[in-house]
């Protein structure tokens, strides 16, 4: 399956932008902000709420990343007249880590007060390994702030994420725990499928340990039913913790979690630089291009849909 990921993977330059933007479709919601509504509104109505990404990483000068905080403050008013039911979720790259990281910090102090004047959340994103350290030296000058709704995400795959929720025990941080997109090399993150899925249900032990607000990223059903029997030894109520999924994918499964009575978000990209996003995604891990072929050819069979991946 390795040389089938990756044969996809160097394909990918050669695919049609138009069919690329066609695959991507399902999992992000538009290149506009009214697309984004479109989604969150459908969601809300079947009980889901969710987190809207404004796409945009990388950016290579200033004027670059503070125009993304002015999209992001005129998100957080479309969502306020619109009454949704959404936070927003924000990339350090996308507002100057790369160039400075006290102007990151700066900016994504801007997006945190916005916020919360308008009673809503910011999630900072993690990135690759390079930016682990500084991304969580800001969310702590955040909170140091006085900012409050802020959050930060930790990746399971990381062999440091263990040390780093003790580091942020003293906060009781509000943080998103996920596999990990980034392939990393072994001697900074764990390889086997397994062990990143025992690392993964460590992490939520020590977090809710912790007393950290705790939201489960994942679509792994083995890792769902571990997080739920901590989540009742804790003895947590239904608002004192949330599952997280991505946007199109294995939607019979959040729809159990629903019915369950469990709070879902639903993460929802949207943006001009969608094709950027597709082809970083899948060339950061190359499983996600075999993934995305054959979710598309179950849809293109007769009577496929594809959701049940």
């Amino acid at each position: 399956m390795a040389l089938l990921d990756r044969a996809l993977v160097r394909m990918l330059p050669a695919v049609p932008r138009a069919v690329v933007r066609r695959l991507s479709e399902r999992y992000i919601a538009g290149p506009e902000i009214a697309d984004a509504c479109r989604v969150v509104k459908e969601l809300n109505a079947r009980g889901r709420t969710a987190t809207i990404d404004v796409l945009g990483e990388e950016v290579t000068r200033r004027e670059e990343a503070r125009a993304l905080v002015g999209e992001y403050e005129d998100v957080f008013e479309t969502i306020r007249r619109q009454g949704l039911d959404t936070g927003v979720s924000v990339k350090p790259t996308g507002l100057g880590l790369k160039l400075d990281r006290d102007l990151c910090r700066e900016n994504i102090a801007s997006i945190v007060r916005c916020a919360e004047e308008r009673d809503n959340f910011v999630r900072i994103d993690m990135e690759d390994s390079t930016t682990t350290s500084d991304t969580l030296a800001v969310y702590r000058e955040l909170r140091s702030q006085g900012l409050e709704r802020v959050g930060v995400v930790l990746q399971a795959r990381l062999r440091r994420t263990i040390e780093d929720i003790h580091a942020l025990a003293d906060l009781k941080p509000s943080v998103r725990i996920c596999k990990g997109i980034y392939l990393e090399p072994a001697e900074i993150a764990y390889q086997g499928f397994d062990t990143i899925r025992e690392n993964f249900v460590r992490a939520i032990e020590e977090l809710l340990s912790a007393g950290a607000y705790v939201a489960v990223a994942t679509h792994d059903e083995w890792v769902i039913g571990r997080a739920l029997e901590l989540l009742k030894r804790h003895g947590l109520k239904p608002d004192e913790y949330e599952f997280q999924m991505l946007l199109g994918v294995r939607e019979r499964l959040g729809d159990e979690l629903v019915r369950d009575d469990h709070r879902l978000r639903i993460y929802v990209p949207y943006g001009r630089r969608w094709y950027e996003y597709s082809m970083r995604r899948l060339q950061e891990n190359p499983k996600i291009a075999t993934y995305i072929a054959i979710d598309t050819l179950g849809r293109l069979r007769p009577g496929g849909n594809g959701r049940s991946a």
